[in-house]
């Protein structure tokens, strides 16, 4: 098990991998480094950390911040495990294809039971509709002002795309390919925030399904529901619940996942990188892959 490890970064993300790292190995050495002072460091700075051999660092910087991160990491050292936060970069890089390190996505939501589910349950099935909310409350997600928090800053990668990007990845881990038909995207709100706050987007999955996707920022209700109609079964799966209910033959079929709580994620997806038994964790290319399908939401033209 890697027993070194650092964090940049110091937000409500970084406390998030803290406390799972210390949940799971309890001997862990763990260096935190602000992301404002790790972006300064100099030659001397990186030869005192490879003094550490550090196994793994976790990149919880501002999502504007990981390209820069990525590059000093991949010329100062070698052989270590990095785990970039989502969304990877604030917009499409062309990567090299052999790269000294071996990196990770941070799309922790793969690692949630309900989407594990899906993915195994799903796999062969045929499938006529998918409908997918992601509603959430902005100003109540972090401790601090969120007039103040990467979610609003443009400069800083927030938005309603790369802040809630999960969804883009899990629907293209579980059908693979996805295309785009239809988007709108915008600030309507009176939240005080720089960025979009809503998206309604209609797509494509493997060339035939249709799938809706409905997110935004400021409703009081919080909702994540994927809801998909296929060939004699209909299911809904709720994320904040836990809980799927699958109609089959006019059968239900209630499953819930009792004592699981969002954090768990994070320890799982630490767990793979930690124990070298990589399975379902996000790999490079595929945040990459997410942020390719983004930039071309972009370029859809939203009603104004």
């Amino acid at each position: 098990m890697i027993k070194k490890i650092i964090i940049i970064g110091s937000g409500s993300i970084s406390k998030k991998h803290d406390l799972a790292l210390k949940k799971i190995q309890k001997k862990v050495k763990l260096k935190k480094i602000s992301s404002r002072q790790f972006e300064k460091f100099k030659k001397e700075d990186f030869k005192k950390l490879n003094i550490l051999k550090p196994g793994l660092i976790i990149i919880c910087s501002p999502a504007t911040k990981h390209y820069i991160n990525f590059k000093q990491i991949e010329k100062n050292f070698e052989n270590i495990n990095v785990l970039i936060e989502k969304p990877v970069f604030e917009k499409f890089y062309k990567i090299k294809k052999k790269l000294k390190n071996n990196y990770y996505v941070g799309y922790n939501l793969r690692f949630h039971p309900v989407i594990l589910f899906l993915k195994k349950f799903l796999k062969n099935k045929k499938i006529f509709s998918i409908n997918i909310t992601s509603h959430s409350y902005l100003p109540k997600w972090r401790k601090i002002d969120y007039r103040k928090s990467v979610s609003a800053k443009k400069k800083l990668g927030g938005g309603i795309l790369l802040e809630l990007s999960h969804e883009f990845d899990y629907i293209k881990w579980i059908f693979k390919e996805i295309k785009i038909l239809h988007s709108f995207n915008k600030r309507v709100s009176r939240l005080q925030i720089e960025t979009d706050d809503i998206l309604n987007l209609t797509g494509q999955v493997n060339k035939k399904t249709l799938f809706n996707l409905n997110m935004n920022f400021f409703s009081t209700i919080i909702t994540r529901l994927i809801k998909i109609d296929g060939n004699n079964f209909s299911l809904n799966a709720d994320l904040i619940k836990n809980e799927i209910l699958i109609v089959k033959g006019g059968r239900k079929i209630n499953k819930k996942f009792l004592n699981f709580s969002m954090q768990k994620t994070y320890e799982y997806q630490l767990t793979e990188i930690l124990s070298n038994k990589i399975s379902n964790i996000c790999s490079l290319n595929e945040g990459l892959e997410v942020i390719k399908l983004i930039e071309k939401i972009k370029r859809i033209k939203s009603i104004n």
